[in-house]
């Protein structure tokens, strides 16, 4: 079925948009939600008149939207997360944690215009800003390591342990070899010893 928006829905379209929606999806939440109207010849009519009206408005809102993009031009965010030894984040990294970070440069951006696909592994990513339908800014988003150094320790540390028990088996084997080496040693002796002749 169509509708027209009656506010911006990241993901299916924007304020006055027509979109094709399942019926029940429309029915059961758009329309009953007040998000949406169905897009009747009537209702397009109008639309049309009141986009018309509306022209000056809505080129100052694109006007704004593109001043806001503007101030983000240049951001990239590097989030910090914790990480198991195997690389997978405990979570994930999404749009939330992106206004958070935003917010600490002192950019306010409502999360709900982010989009982000929830990051799991360390990486690069994308966050998209949609301030206006035809203003979106992308923004760079670098997911590391917060626990870093303690994973690089740990690793450091495995890695200690594990040349200390190479060294010491090296080190058994070598006195292992060094004592079947002794004894073959004396057994060699020990004939050499019985064969001497008794002396008169």
């Amino acid at each position: 079925m169509e509708i027209i928006l009656k506010e911006d829905i990241i993901g299916l379209g924007f304020k006055n948009d027509i979109v094709n929606v399942k019926s029940g999806y429309g029915r059961n939440y758009l329309i009953p939600q007040g998000k949406g109207v169905i897009a009747s010849p009537m209702a397009k009519k109008i639309l049309a008149e009141n986009l018309k009206q509306q022209a000056h408005k809505i080129a100052a809102q694109k006007a704004a939207a593109e001043q806001k993009a503007a101030q983000l031009e240049g951001v990239a965010l590097e989030i910090a997360a914790k990480v198991s030894a195997t690389g997978q984040l405990y979570g994930s990294v999404g749009a939330a944690q992106v206004a958070d970070e935003l917010v600490k440069l002192g950019k306010d951006v409502d999360r709900k215009i982010i989009t982000m696909k929830d990051a799991k592994k360390l990486g690069d990513y994308v966050a998209l800003v949609h301030f206006h339908k035809e203003v979106t800014v992308e923004i760079p988003v670098k997911v590391v390591a917060e626990n870093a150094a303690e994973l690089k320790a740990a690793a450091e540390a495995e890695e200690a342990i594990k040349a200390a028990a190479e060294a010491r088996t090296a080190a058994a084997k070598a006195a292992a070899e060094a004592e079947a080496n002794e004894a073959e040693a004396e057994v060699e002796a020990a004939p050499a010893e019985e064969e001497a002749p008794a002396e008169a």
